[in-house]
């Protein structure tokens, strides 16, 4: 399994709270990087039970016979549905493991926040929660509602999408 820390593609995390607007955020960076050339994926942590597949239909089916791992391919797209063997919050780098790396300029990854690689905090002050900031290290910037004084981070408004994807660019993706 590929460690977080040594992952060959860099890795970029959207820290939150839950109703901060993560989701919104990165689904409107997403164009403005893909934009600058680069080949984006997404690892979107979830604690709740996921299921995509549907009953009676033959992916359902055959993983519901004890396939392990069934893979879906199209034309448009693949699906890798993979079972884990006892129920756990996966890992990041489980997931990680999953990519495709060699088609991969940056993965964003959304959730994970105790995990420790870069991320982008997010805040709003009406949510009324604490700044993860202060007690993680690998937060590298702030996305915030508010000024804050926060040292050396630097600080973006949610308007700012087009000073983050910079930000982003000269931080984190330093093959271009």
């Amino acid at each position: 399994m590929t460690s977080v820390t040594k992952f060959p593609v860099p890795l970029l995390g959207f820290a939150a709270f839950s109703g901060t607007g993560k989701t919104t955020l990165i689904e409107l960076l997403i164009p403005l990087l893909i934009e600058q050339g680069l080949r984006i994926a997404l690892v979107k942590h979830s604690h709740h039970d996921i299921e995509m597949d549907k009953p009676g239909k033959d992916s359902y089916r055959l993983r519901k016979a004890g396939a392990s791992q069934v893979v879906l391919a199209g034309t448009h797209r693949s699906i890798c549905f993979h079972e884990h063997e006892q129920a756990h919050d996966s890992q990041l780098n489980e997931q990680l493991a999953l990519l495709n790396t060699d088609c991969l300029d940056l993965v964003l990854v959304e959730g994970y926040r105790d995990q420790a690689f870069p991320k982008i905090e997010l805040h709003r002050n009406v949510l009324e929660k604490p700044f993860l900031y202060p007690n993680d290290s690998n937060i590298i910037a702030l996305v915030c509602d508010q000024y804050v004084e926060a040292g050396d981070l630097p600080l973006f408004d949610f308007t700012q999408l087009q000073q983050l994807v910079t930000f982003i660019l000269k931080r984190i993706v330093t093959v271009l």
